[in-house]
């Protein structure tokens, strides 16, 4: 019956790992199967994050660039220079225009005013070049109403000489600029090539001053000739050139349009910068110190104010669609704004201006990307978490199932160990009880007996107690400082009987000038009497046990006095070292060699030295003998 049982206990045992290992796997499975899951949701999650955020800043810079367009075009509007590049029409007309144009007021509430802003003008020049050997340089006064010659200022001097190289026919001025690109081949020039009758021809625009310049043609300084289509590649032009504020368009008009459509609860969302390219690049404006930076790739958008060049492949797509907002999702990271009013035009060699944005956290793909990396980082922790606690339930299980397996060997190891005492107890008191002991020595003898083996039951009693107390957090201690040769002292008396009894040699070794320890005196004698015993239990035949003690210096300048206790008997394997300090814990080796015992006695002495606030160490050798350190700190005002 009892074979049968064992064998069914064993395959039970063999069962119960294939258990636990087929369980895993399946958690496993499903912890990869869910994490794969959760990268693919967090992955598309950031894509369409970013495809937001660019559907929302695609609308506003071009919404920004209209605005900022329409300031331009109000005031090439406001010039009304015809189709026929002004031919019929005197200086004093275009004067009257500007003056009637600076006292129109800025209405948001009327369409037609909603742009006018004479404050973008610095100034309005008429540049006479077309049939005068000098040419000559005429301001148009707003104050006064009057048109009066003008020296040359020093930033608009390029321009003017650029201007005067492509006066000599209308043909010629349509296409200052792109004339100047020696590249350019004649295809190219026909196509640009604009003719009078084209209502939106004329409007060049030179970012370095800037300027918005026309050509144009007085018909009293010039006679006109009876062919209108022949003004193009016959007559001489002047010009009419409108020089911006720059300062103005730097200090309000930019941060008036930056607060307006990027702005949020918490201020400007958007760093925000407009930068004029080209050889020699210089920022125009920017909504914030350093921005932007020489990495170009950290930004998040960047968009050509002026849109394309008309005669570009993107010029065309635009005029297809003019007027539509609509542009290919992929497409909003770098992109040519719609030419809403086309009266700036520009050639492909000249550098626009250009719109830069960044998120004022971060570069929307760092964002877009930290987001995501959180949101994996989070679920790794769910998941890592949901792990951890599968194999703590698992772990504690098994941890379960041995400390149920050490419990039984306890039970069955001091069952063995309480029998040996009662049974000579028993085999004494009834020796007694039939009368075999007759004389004083006999009885002395008997009761000796009795008398050791009830000992022996009390100290086995105590043992589990103190494991108990330790355990549950009743047994308290209350540190105070105390001598370190008088605890060894008491331990050494109480424990004499017992040791010198079996023939055990006892060696101490004590530094002189020992400092005072912090510790209680039951739980510290307590502590050592276990150490002192259990050397006493494996020493074997050699029976030495040496007790030193010395102070030592710690970390933060703190000391401690180490007190050991040796012996010369069997030591202890490297694999039963983490073990020791278990519970109800017994070598294997031990077992066999059938020592009594509990497994208690270094369990208990460990929990005592920690309530000490100390520690205890080993060092141990086969066949050599083992030290156990007990280490008790010694008290602040002593040890400094």
């Amino acid at each position: 019956m009892s074979s049968s049982k064992n064998l069914a206990d064993w395959i039970e045992g063999k069962k119960l790992p294939l258990f636990w290992i087929g369980s895993l796997c399946g958690m496993a499975l499903l912890l990869i199967f869910t994490a794969l899951l959760q990268y693919r949701w967090t992955k598309q999650l950031s894509e369409a994050t970013e495809a937001r955020v660019g559907s929302t800043l695609q609308p506003l810079m071009i919404g920004w660039q209209l605005d900022f367009y329409g300031e331009l075009s109000a005031i090439c509007v406001a010039l009304q220079v015809g189709p026929d590049s002004g031919a019929g029409e005197s200086w004093n007309d275009y004067l009257r225009r500007y003056v009637d144009f600076s006292h129109i007021r800025r209405s948001h509430e009327s369409v037609e005013n909603i742009n006018v802003n004479s404050d973008l003008i610095k100034n309005i020049y008429i540049w006479e070049t077309g049939d005068r050997a000098i040419p000559r340089l005429l301001r148009l006064n707003v104050d006064l109403a009057k048109i009066e010659s003008s020296s040359v200022p020093q930033d608009v001097r390029p321009l003017l000489a650029r201007l005067q190289d492509k006066s000599s026919s209308l043909s010629l001025g349509l296409r200052a600029w792109e004339i100047s690109d020696a590249r350019s081949t004649g295809s190219q020039r026909s196509t640009s090539a604009s003719q009078p009758g084209d209502t939106i021809t004329g409007w060049q625009f030179d970012k370095d001053v800037p300027a918005l310049v026309h050509p144009i043609v007085n018909s009293r300084r010039h006679s006109l000739p009876s062919d209108m289509h022949a003004l193009s590649n016959q007559q001489p032009v002047d010009w009419i050139v409108v020089v911006l504020n720059l300062g103005y368009i730097q200090r309000r008009l930019l941060p008036d349009l930056t607060k307006r459509y990027f702005s949020g609860r918490a201020g400007l969302e958007y760093n925000l910068a407009v930068l004029a390219t080209g050889p020699r690049p210089y920022l125009i404006y920017s909504s914030a110190p350093g921005f932007p930076s020489t990495r170009v790739r950290s930004l998040d958008s960047r968009m050509n104010i002026f849109g394309p060049p008309p005669q570009s492949v993107e010029g065309n797509f635009w005029r297809t669609i003019k007027n539509s907002q609509a542009l290919r999702e992929e497409d909003w990271r770098s992109f040519s704004a719609p030419v809403w009013f086309p009266v700036i035009r520009y050639t492909p060699t000249d550098d626009p201006w250009m719109l830069l944005l960044q998120h004022r956290t971060g570069p929307i793909d760092a964002i877009v990307a930290s987001i995501w990396r959180r949101n994996v980082t989070t679920g790794s922790v769910a998941l890592g978490l949901l792990t951890i606690g599968m194999l703590l339930i698992i772990a504690a299980s098994r941890r379960a199932q041995k400390l149920a397996k050490l419990k039984l060997d306890f039970v069955a190891s001091v069952s063995h160990e309480l029998l040996t005492p009662l049974a000579s107890i028993y085999c004494t008191g009834q020796s007694v009880s039939d009368g075999l002991v007759q004389s004083k020595a006999d009885s002395f003898a008997q009761g000796s007996i009795i008398t050791g083996q009830a000992r022996r039951l009390i100290n086995m009693v105590e043992q589990i107690l103190l494991l108990a107390s330790t355990e549950n957090g009743t047994k308290l201690c209350i540190l105070r400082p105390l001598r370190v040769l008088a605890v060894l002292d008491e331990v050494r008396k109480n424990l004499a009987p017992l040791v010198e009894g079996i023939g055990f040699t006892v060696e101490q070794q004590l530094q002189e000038g020992l400092p005072y320890v912090m510790g209680d005196p039951s739980v510290l004698s307590q502590c050592l009497q276990n150490l002192i015993l259990n050397a006493v239990k494996y020493s074997g035949k050699n029976r030495w046990i040496g007790i030193s003690a010395s102070v030592h210096e710690v970390e933060r300048h703190r000391k401690e006095v180490r007190i050991s206790v040796q012996d010369h008997g069997f030591g202890i394997s490297s694999s039963d070292l983490p073990h020791i300090f278990e519970p109800f814990y017994r070598s294997p080796k031990i077992v066999d060699a059938q020592i009594p015992g509990t497994g208690l006695g270094l369990a208990v002495a460990k929990r005592l030295a920690e309530r000490m606030r100390g520690r205890l160490s080993v060092t141990s050798e086969l066949d050599v003998g083992s030290t156990f350190t007990l280490h008790v700190p010694v008290p602040p005002d002593v040890a400094g």
